[in-house]
């Protein structure tokens, strides 16, 4: 009789060729785990290029899961299961296995020309490499012909169902029921792919409760959750979501000027099923044209929206300057991945900030803010549309694709409860003025054109205070600058919230970094460790209370993907000098790495 084992949390990776389904078999074991009510977090991690050659290292596609019975905030450092296809798959992620972990690998691919492949100079199975963990071969290719024999498929139709009888055996190894991934496949597949995939899924299940190289299986508890409606969701839903309430919320309709890029491209798909709630999606010929059909719709009275990644921000970056003088509402969503130019495509960085805060010609300010999780996104992108309606400007909202392709569950809010802020329209034409100054939030009036009698210029150059005509008078240009100025630091926003100790180091952090801070801060304060963790979600303007916040604690580190940016605007704005905590990889942060910076920059009180 095999034994069942409670642990209180798993990590597990699959990791294959693109080809493999590697995702396919993350996202169902995600969503089965969800309906079971752990708590989870998830990081997907895609090959750079579209189909590099089968069996390389280039082509490996992984999707890592950490579920527990409270609260995480990662996927996870280290996984302590690994499902790897190929010997490429084994070899690109064996290192993060944790020591003793578990290794089920696809036995059919250990052969010489598959290790010719991804420069495997022994089999991996014999030659003790693999001694430190407990490795589980299986004849995938084989056990799945078996499954699905009968059904007319051909050899490659066969193969593809290997992925679902290797997340059988997964779903038997932790107690995962199968039904949620039968509805899914019931409704996804026609016959006979239909069959063949459950026939798999099942067979995969059968097979591990049978054989004798599972001596026992693993049993995760539900959380104690809050009452409420609970569903997993990744952050580009969660961020198109929130557009679309946001929209809701200012009364006004939404429209989506986008230009497909990676990992931005998913919120454009998402919109585009969202037309009966006044959501309109184009898809444009280029990242200018994008972004210029969004200052266009927010000047016929929608609010804009466009959605790119790092190149198409460079692209932008004219308009962004339109917008700011015509001084239109407009939300500019950043999906920030690895650069230089195309740079890396499908990992993540947070490399973007000194552009979105600066990178812009002229005296040309405008708001930026960053989402922490996936599921905070939802609720950055309503601030966005909130910011850019109130103070008619565009904004920034930068996350990235870590939070874009990574998924928590999420309590669904009731829409009811959030605060609505609708526009109102400018209709009086007398005494109208399209540059006059709304007295608390600076916002010129928004008209629609076409309004009989508020006829008024629009465009880049430079408007008369008041009137908005064309003007060169370089009086009335620093006027107008320092207006627009002050009307983006004018910006209510909350005040900095540090969580652990008052006094001793201070761990500041912006966007997808708050999981890794916040465990490792948690770490080190069981270990004595005086440490606190202040997440910056509005960058500019700051927080009113940033300056004293950091005032507090002997030392400040900011770990942040890049080298060193959010530094550099703490610096600018504080003095303080805070230390950098980099890491330019592509990848995110673990909680390990920020314990380790943590430990290294500890305030030693004195004796």
């Amino acid at each position: 009789m095999k034994s069942t084992q409670s642990v209180d949390h798993v990590v597990i990776r699959f990791a294959g060729d693109s080809g493999d389904g590697m995702q396919i078999v993350g996202s169902q074991f995600t969503n089965t785990t969800a309906l079971l009510g752990n708590d989870l977090a998830t990081f997907p991690d895609f090959p750079a290029e579209i189909r590099a050659p089968a069996g390389t290292l280039a082509g490996v596609s992984g999707f890592q899961l950490h579920f527990a019975n409270h609260d995480i905030f990662t996927p996870g450092d280290s996984p302590e299961a690994l499902v790897a296809m190929n010997p490429a798959a084994l070899k690109a992620n064996i290192d993060d296995l944790k020591p003793g972990g578990l290794v089920i690998v696809n036995q059919e691919k250990f052969i010489d020309r598959e290790f010719e492949k991804c420069g495997i100079t022994s089999n991996p199975l014999d030659d003790g490499s693999l001694a430190a963990f407990r490795v589980v071969p299986v004849d995938l290719a084989r056990h799945t012909r078996e499954a699905v024999e009968g059904l007319g498929l051909s050899g490659k139709e066969t193969e593809r169902c290997k992925n679902f009888y290797a997340l059988g055996i997964t779903y038997w190894l932790y107690t995962r029921p199968m039904e949620t991934t039968e509805r899914w496949i019931e409704a996804k597949f026609k016959e006979p792919y239909r069959e063949a995939n459950i026939r798999a899924l099942r067979a995969g299940y059968n097979y591990a409760e049978t054989v004798e190289l599972f001596h026992e299986r693993f049993e995760v508890a539900p959380m104690k959750q809050a009452p409420g409606v609970y569903r997993n969701i990744m952050g580009n839903q969660a961020t198109a979501l929130g557009l679309v309430v946001g929209a809701s919320k200012a009364g006004v309709p939404l429209f989506l000027g986008s230009y497909p890029i990676t990992p931005a491209s998913d919120i454009l798909h998402y919109l585009a099923a969202f037309k009966s709630h006044g959501v309109c999606t184009f898809q444009a010929e280029d990242e200018i044209a994008a972004i210029t059909s969004a200052i266009g719709a927010s000047f016929g009275g929608s609010i804009g929206l466009t959605t790119t990644s790092g190149p198409g921000m460079a692209l932008k970056t004219e308009a962004m300057g339109l917008a700011v003088m015509t001084e239109l509402p407009l939300v500019i969503v950043n999906i920030q991945r690895g650069g230089p130019s195309t740079g890396l495509p499908t990992k993540t960085e947070q490399s973007d900030l000194l552009q979105s805060v600066y990178g812009r010609n002229g005296e040309c300010p405008l708001p930026v803010i960053a989402a922490s999780t996936p599921s905070d996104c939802f609720e950055m992108a309503v601030e966005a549309v909130r910011i850019a309606t109130t103070y008619m400007t565009p904004v920034i909202l930068l996350t990235d694709g870590y939070l874009a392709n990574g998924s928590e569950p999420w309590r669904v809010p009731n829409v009811d409860d959030i605060p609505a802020f609708p526009v109102t329209f400018h209709t009086e034409v007398a005494g109208f003025k399209a540059y006059s100054r709304n007295p608390e939030t600076l916002a010129r009036p928004w008209v629609r054109p076409g309004t009989p009698g508020l006829e008024h210029r629009i465009g880049g150059l430079e408007k008369q205070e008041g009137t908005g005509n064309v003007s060169y008078d370089p009086t009335n240009h620093e006027n107008m600058v320092k207006l627009r100025a002050a009307k983006v630091a004018g910006i209510k926003v909350p005040d900095i919230e540090v969580h652990g100790d008052e006094g001793g180091l201070l761990v500041v952090g912006w966007g997808s970094t708050y999981g890794a801070i916040r465990v490792a801060v948690d770490q080190a304060r069981r270990a004595g460790l005086r440490v606190g963790h202040a997440h910056i979600r509005n960058i500019h303007p700051l927080p009113a209370n940033t300056d004293e916040v950091l005032r507090r604690y002997d030392r400040v580190i900011v770990p942040e993907m890049n080298l060193g940016q959010l530094v550099k605007v703490l610096r600018d704005l504080t003095l303080i000098d805070c230390v950098s905590v980099p890491k330019v990889k592509g990848q995110a942060f673990k909680v390990s790495e920020v314990l380790t910076a943590i430990r290294h920059h500890q305030v030693v009180e004195a004796k």
